[in-house]
């Protein structure tokens, strides 16, 4: 297994190459397995440290080649979390890590006070509780529960 970081727009992943067979790589980006399709194979002659991770799928000490960034569909990996604008007026709750989202403790119309815990976030196999910055009436809601997010997502707005 490998480890690369990489900056997109402003955000920082973390991709964990987990093993290469063809076309297909399986990754972790920032704790999140994602099973990604390739532009083209990598050669194992020319990497065969990527034919030991193939074959071996268990954690091993071999370094993984570097994958072009080409290569990883990065766009993808944000698509979990809201592109738009959020809907709503208002104070926006956003997610302070990457995550999956476990419960959402309000509802549209709900009223709310500082400190309340809206919504509970896993990340890293944590439960986190994500407690409200504002006072307020919840205007929107913009996930839904099982929903993965990434850091800075708009969760929910308070008005």
């Amino acid at each position: 297994m490998k480890t690369y970081k990489y900056k997109v727009q402003g955000i920082d992943y973390e991709v964990e190459i987990l093993n290469v067979e063809g076309k297909i790589a399986n990754v972790n980006v920032n704790g999140i397995p994602f099973e990604i399709e390739m532009q083209k194979p990598i050669n194992a002659a020319k990497h065969p440290e990527l034919a030991a991770t193939k074959r071996t799928a268990s954690a091993s000490a071999a370094p993984v080649a570097p994958v072009a960034p080409a290569a990883i569909p990065v766009q993808p990996v944000a698509a979990p979390a809201p592109a738009a604008a959020p809907a709503g007026t208002g104070n926006y709750v956003k997610a302070p890590l990457p995550g999956t989202i476990n419960a959402i403790n309000v509802k549209v119309g709900d009223t709310v006070a500082v400190g309340d815990v809206v919504i509970i976030l896993e990340a890293m196999k944590m439960q986190n509780n994500i407690e409200s910055e504002y006072a307020g009436t919840v205007t929107s809601i913009n996930v839904s529960q099982g929903d993965s997010v990434m850091e800075g997502a708009v969760m929910l707005t308070i008005g």
